[in-house]
């Protein structure tokens, strides 16, 4: 399913250019226009559900804020892209390889 490419951002246009872009919006049924998806579509949506559970164990997961510096950050990021993982899978390897060498884990 695709949408409209606009010509400029929506904060960039006036009252008219927005009502006819997000006039599709005006109507009460519009699942009505809803199909069944491809066989690509339904392949996409199974992975993007899959990706809801990270936890490898089936243990709870907390969210906590880290601040680290710019440079850790993007060291982190692009050695994440490279093993093809997260970056909460590979701080989470970092801190158990850590715990481990300590005898915690």
């Amino acid at each position: 399913m695709s949408r409209k490419s606009t010509a400029k951002p929506y904060w960039e246009m006036s009252t008219e250019d927005l009502r006819e872009v997000t006039k599709e919006f005006d109507q009460e049924f519009a699942a009505d226009k809803a199909k069944e998806l491809t066989p690509a579509m339904k392949a996409r949506w199974e992975r993007a559900k899959a990706k809801a559970g990270r936890a490898e164990n089936g243990s709870d997961l907390d969210t906590i804020a880290v601040h680290l510096e710019k440079k850790l950050l993007d060291q982190c990021i692009a050695l994440a892209k490279k093993k093809r993982i997260s970056r909460d899978a590979l701080i989470t390897r970092g801190l158990k390889a850590l715990l481990a060498a300590e005898g915690e884990f």
